[in-house]
């Protein structure tokens, strides 16, 4: 097994602002880690942080072996292609068909053959369960269907390392479910690692996996869910 991420000393800031501090955060290339805590602490610039939209202010890391500290605008379009990144709203274009929004990642990712996009279209929805849908508009779909084909167009192009943010947020618990499901199947089948930033407990109890807590300016790993209380004021929210 392989680091997929590694940071050491790390610090982020934001507008001069120091949002986390002192980080060492260590992933595996196939392994499940939560990412928790409460609104504000500093998950989502994390989370920027791993994909170049925020750069990494001092300390070293790297994501999917690029070296965050040497990256340049143009290699960040590199980077993303390494990753696949699943946001709660889904964030599908709702005027171009399921097909044409992974066409659409696929053409900026560089494919330029139409049958093998059409393929690996295919192939990605079929995974995710939902390749009836293909030529679906978005609003035709449930939110379970849409974060499905979210899914598939973060595996267009073989990531290493998932990043999901609050991916269950919008969905019902039954449906939620379904995707922690679908995730974890992922996980296992191509061996890829999975970072889901959540405020859901229930989940984080249902499917045990790492569990990284953001609070008090840096990340601390919690090994058991019997460390902490998740119903006290400082809950993933």
């Amino acid at each position: 097994m392989s680091n997929v991420i590694e940071i050491r000393n790390g610090v982020i800031q934001q507008n001069k602002v120091t949002v986390l501090s002192e980080l060492n955060i260590e992933i595996k290339d196939n392994q499940f880690v939560y990412l928790i805590g409460k609104t504000g602490s500093g998950k989502s610039s994390l989370l920027k942080t791993l994909y170049g939209e925020l750069r990494l202010s001092d300390g070293t890391g790297n994501v999917a072996e690029f070296d965050l500290n040497a990256l340049r605008k143009k290699d960040i379009p590199n980077l993303r292609r390494s990753l696949g990144i699943v946001f709660q709203d889904f964030q599908l274009l709702t005027d171009r068909s399921v097909y044409e929004n992974l066409r659409f990642v696929m053409g900026a990712s560089g494919w330029k053959d139409k049958k093998a996009m059409e393929k690996r279209a295919k192939e990605v929805l079929q995974l995710v369960g939902v390749e009836e849908k293909m030529h679906s508009m978005p609003f035709a779909l449930s939110g379970g269907e849409q974060q499905r084909v979210a899914i598939a167009r973060a595996l267009i192009n073989d990531p290493k390392l998932i990043l999901a943010d609050e991916p269950t947020g919008n969905l019902d618990p039954e449906t939620s479910e379904e995707i922690m499901r679908l995730l974890l199947a992922i996980l296992k089948e191509k061996n890829t690692a999975i970072l889901m930033a959540t405020h859901d407990m229930s989940m984080v109890e249902k499917y045990p996996g790492r569990i990284l807590r953001v609070g008090d300016g840096t990340v601390k790993e919690v090994n058991t869910m019997q460390q902490f209380d998740p119903f006290t004021p400082f809950s993933a929210e």
